[in-house]
């Protein structure tokens, strides 16, 4: 495994509940072969350049009108690191058992180390469990949404870290990834238990079911706005918006805030 790889499932309609975490059309987990390029819609389009994967310069489109629904705005129910103000949020749809969404986690608590504490950059999480990729997944956003219920955003954050953190990332002699664990479902507990939130408070939400509709919205969201894969990123800045997608590494997402930052500050 590479971060280079893809993983794709065709879903077909059925009326299971199983299906409800379904993007119908092809879904990507990691589709890292993707180039990085940013394309913003608003009122005032930036026309400064992104960069690709190769550092290359790319053209940045005013995408104008487009059928696809708008990212629902950011909100204090959103699981939100960083300044709240902060001129630049990635909202990353995101699956909590995904390998690729776990070698980003890693870039972008670097992005934050960088840029969070300064205020530049604010990182929003949202639910895309691929439940037919990864079984597991929309049992894990429904107990990282308890953990954030109980214990607010330190906590929720907390428990995100926790869980990545567990799940080993193992690489070859030249320094590339052959695999990613899985999250271990027994320890969710203990990922709970890392943001101060009660044991036994933290099992009876999960066993209510009680988040699952804050998982769906998030989920029905990110299949509405054009998104077919995880980690699936939007970049806000104002009223314009773009995305990254795939675990694109630190050095390129660097690039495109550098590139922002620039425009933004003048």
């Amino acid at each position: 495994m590479n971060t280079n790889e893809n993983e794709t499932l065709i879903a077909t309609p059925k009326a299971s509940a199983l299906q409800s975490y379904a993007i119908p059309l092809a879904i990507v987990c990691g589709f890292g072969l993707i180039a990085l390029a940013i394309y913003f819609s608003g009122n005032n389009p930036v026309t400064d350049p992104a960069v690709d994967t190769n550092g290359n310069d790319t053209k940045v489109v005013d995408t104008g009108a487009t059928e696809k629904a708008p990212v629902n705005p950011v909100t204090d129910a959103d699981f939100l690191q960083g300044d709240p103000n902060a001129p630049i949020k990635l909202v990353e749809y995101s699956d909590f058992d995904c390998p690729f969404c776990r070698i980003f986690h890693d870039t972008m608590t670097q992005v934050m180390a960088e840029y969070g504490e300064s205020g530049k950059v604010a990182w929003v999480h949202r639910q895309l469990p691929l439940q037919q990729l990864h079984p597991n997944a929309p049992t894990i956003a429904e107990a990282s949404e308890c953990v954030g219920e109980l214990g607010g955003d330190e906590a929720f954050w907390a428990f995100a870290d926790a869980l990545n953190e567990s799940r080993e990332i193992t690489y070859d002699a030249s320094g590339n990834v052959t695999g990613v664990d899985p999250t271990d479902m027994n320890r969710l507990p203990e990922f709970a238990a890392a943001g101060g939130v009660d044991e036994t408070a933290f099992t009876e939400c999960l066993q209510s079911g009680r988040t699952r509709a804050n998982v769906e919205e998030d989920f029905n969201n990110a299949a509405a706005i054009g998104a077919r894969g995880t980690p699936y990123t939007v970049v806000m800045v104002g009223d314009k918006q773009g995305v990254i997608n795939g675990a694109q590494p630190y050095s390129n997402v660097k690039q495109v805030i550098e590139g922002l930052l620039k425009q933004i500050e003048g």
